[in-house]
């Protein structure tokens, strides 16, 4: 599972001198170099690229964490009619593929006038049927104990959602931004129908692109891929100290 990750890794810092495709393969360069990745820098506007995924990407992440917990708070902790039949109904949604949905989107999204946007990138994500789901797990998890605290002082359920259940469900709501970050940083399909004007192009398209601009030299197509999956790792190092299990019923004596 490592191997194409190292051999990724290891073709960027090889020089045109080196044969990237001996077998069995060198992981190990004999002269590295970080000329592949200078290279694809300067000939290549991977810093816009950058940006437009960090955007895109960040602001999805806060959207889906933000209308995911308000869908799955009262389907958790309030109770209405058709609350379960509304419940399976969105777990359900997660059985059509998006190539069926991708059709409607991309009509309603030309409508809004959303094409070459940034929230043309972004509104299919802002809320997700797993999302919700995963959520509402862990809404469900929560003690009645800490809900009626919280309406003692006087709580509104929006001030209970906000200042009593987002604070203890914190591990849920990690997991959930980095797979919709993941997700959202990994995605091309969607990108590359909505999207015609390379300024708004995010990484996946920007590396598809830099593939067809040097279709004979791996070395700086690989550099490139390098660059694009850097942030992932970043971003899953800074949020790991939080997937930890978090006893929410730590405060409740009884």
């Amino acid at each position: 599972m490592i191997a194409p990750l190292l051999w990724l890794v290891s073709t960027s810092l090889k020089g045109s001198d080196e044969n990237i495709f001996s077998f069995p393969p060198q992981f190990i360069p004999a002269h590295p170099t970080l000329d592949n990745f200078i290279k694809v820098w300067q000939n290549n506007p991977f810093y816009l690229y950058l940006f437009n995924s960090i955007l895109v990407s960040g602001v999805t992440v806060v959207l889906n964490l933000v209308f995911c917990s308000l869908a799955a708070f009262p389907l958790a902790r309030l109770n209405f009619r058709g609350k379960t039949v509304f419940f399976w109904v969105i777990v359900g949604t997660t059985m059509i593929p998006f190539q069926i949905t991708m059709i409607p989107l991309y009509i309603l999204a030309v409508q809004l006038n959303l094409k070459n946007t940034y929230f043309g990138l972004i509104f299919p994500y802002i809320v997700s049927a797993f999302g919700v789901f995963l959520l509402r797990q862990a809404f469900q998890g929560v003690p009645k104990e800490l809900e009626e605290a919280g309406r003692m002082d006087g709580c509104s359920p929006l001030g209970i959602w906000w200042f009593v259940m987002i604070p203890a469900i914190q591990p849920a709501l990690t997991t959930l931004a980095v797979f919709t970050f993941v997700g959202m940083w990994g995605d091309f399909l969607w990108p590359l129908i909505i999207l015609d004007q390379p300024q708004f192009y995010t990484l996946p398209l920007g590396v598809a692109n830099l593939a067809s601009a040097f279709s004979e030299d791996w070395r700086l197509i690989a550099a490139g891929s390098v660059i694009s999956i850097l942030p992932i790792f970043i971003f899953f190092i800074f949020l790991q100290r939080y997937f930890v299990p978090n006893n929410v019923a730590a405060g409740v004596k009884g």
